[in-house]
């Protein structure tokens, strides 16, 4: 049992939400340089350089990768491998913050998948951050439904909700694989494989050959992406999961930062609007947020 640190935990969490943010600025800063494909393929195989040396310094690698649920790993890569496309979509059709928000109806979308899929039990708490979430959501969609923002922007926010969905289903998988004795090196590692062949497989569709400043952003999509999540499980070894949970949120902070100082996005009144509601309502309905010392 490693040496526990909270206050440690805490910073390595901290760490992770800005990494995420930081990967989601390289995303928006390539616009339309190189197509989704692409972008998704230098995610998942640079993420993987981390990813497979934190796994090697951790003893699992190559041995925690093996699996007696292949086919449960393929239903979660497909899952997540759609969510990514859909998610940088969005950020390439929605200000940084406003699409980094729009991924927070997925522990909403998860708790409704839960207690559908797997039976699990949704209290009155649960269901209340359900409703708030979904409340934020609508909110956040009224000036779509009312014809009020260009196409760009409404299929934006479309997809930010396809995106949500597809990442509550993927996590509920990863919650099945787990359940079945399925390790976290696995699940982690076959997901970047998985995801970097799939944008792989957009090449015949046309890349782009990226000049420096372009390939100095795929990178750093990828390897940032790799080094978050390595981060986001080190702070889980240093703490408790219900004294790290209010720290997730941050990313929504560091994109409306990062999207005003590099992109000059002002938040929107709807984004004002919503942001609390989703938030809060995801604090709430996350497993996470409701049983202390939840791993």
């Amino acid at each position: 049992m490693p040496h526990r640190d909270e206050a440690l935990g805490i910073l390595l969490r901290i760490a992770a939400t800005f990494a995420f943010a930081v990967m989601g600025a390289c995303i928006k800063a390539l616009e339309n340089g190189a197509p989704l494909g692409q972008v998704v393929f230098f995610r998942s195989a640079f993420a993987l350089i981390p990813l497979v040396a934190f796994l090697w310094w951790s003893g699992v690698f190559p041995s925690g990768l093996a699996s007696k649920r292949p086919l449960g790993h393929v239903l979660r890569c497909l899952m997540g491998a759609t969510a990514m496309f859909t998610s940088f979509a969005t950020i390439r059709l929605l200000p940084l913050a406003e699409a980094t928000m729009l991924s927070y109806l997925a522990p909403a979308m998860m708790a409704l998948m839960g207690w559908m899929l797997l039976g699990e039990r949704l209290g009155l708490r649960r269901l209340g951050g359900v409703s708030m979430g979904l409340a934020g959501g609508v909110a956040f969609s009224l000036p779509t439904l009312s014809g009020n923002l260009p196409d760009g922007a409404q299929l934006g926010v479309a997809l930010g909700v396809v995106t949500a969905v597809l990442t509550a289903g993927a996590l509920i998988q990863v919650r099945r694989l787990t359940m079945l004795g399925e390790g976290a090196a696995a699940i982690a590692f076959w997901f970047a494989v998985v995801s970097a062949l799939a944008g792989a497989a957009t090449l015949p569709m046309g890349w782009v050959r990226p000049d420096a400043a372009q390939l100095a952003l795929l990178l750093g999509a990828g390897l940032t992406g790799g080094i978050a999540h390595i981060l986001m499980t080190l702070s889980f070894r240093h703490a408790e999961a219900s004294a790290l949970a209010p720290f997730e949120y941050l990313s929504v902070l560091w994109a409306v930062v990062l999207g005003l100082m590099i992109f000059g996005e002002m938040p929107s009144w709807s984004f004002l609007m919503a942001a609390p509601l989703i938030l809060v309502g995801a604090f709430i309905a996350a497993p996470v947020a409701r049983k202390r010392g939840t791993r």
